[in-house]
């Protein structure tokens, strides 16, 4: 049987980059799907699934990168995370926990 393979062109719009809490957002998306998931910055290629090395890549804001994807699932996984970078990590419960702090 054939591994589907996917693939997406994204940009880093976070004035912040790609840090701590993005970046855990992604490895928590990923690990979701079966597919095993990379993220390719200017040709170094790191495990989707590992937040040591989503971090390590050093993405500022206007980084180009290319999440890749192998498996069953590859599609849905890509499209799943590019979605993060087009709605700029910005996700419902991150912004219940906001209002939670502000009414308090």
């Amino acid at each position: 049987m054939r591994q589907t393979t996917a693939q997406r062109h994204v940009m880093v719009n976070n004035p912040q980059g790609l840090h701590a809490r993005p970046a855990d957002l992604f490895v928590k998306t990923a690990s979701k799907f079966e597919a095993h998931v990379e993220i390719n910055k200017d040709g170094e290629v790191v495990d989707g699934k590992s937040i040591l090395s989503v971090l390590t890549l050093a993405a500022v804001q206007g980084t180009e990168l290319v999440i890749q994807a192998e498996g069953p699932d590859s599609e849905e996984a890509v499209e799943a995370l590019a979605d993060l970078f087009e709605r700029e990590f910005d996700d419902a419960s991150t912004t219940e926990h906001q209002q939670d702090r502000g009414s308090a």
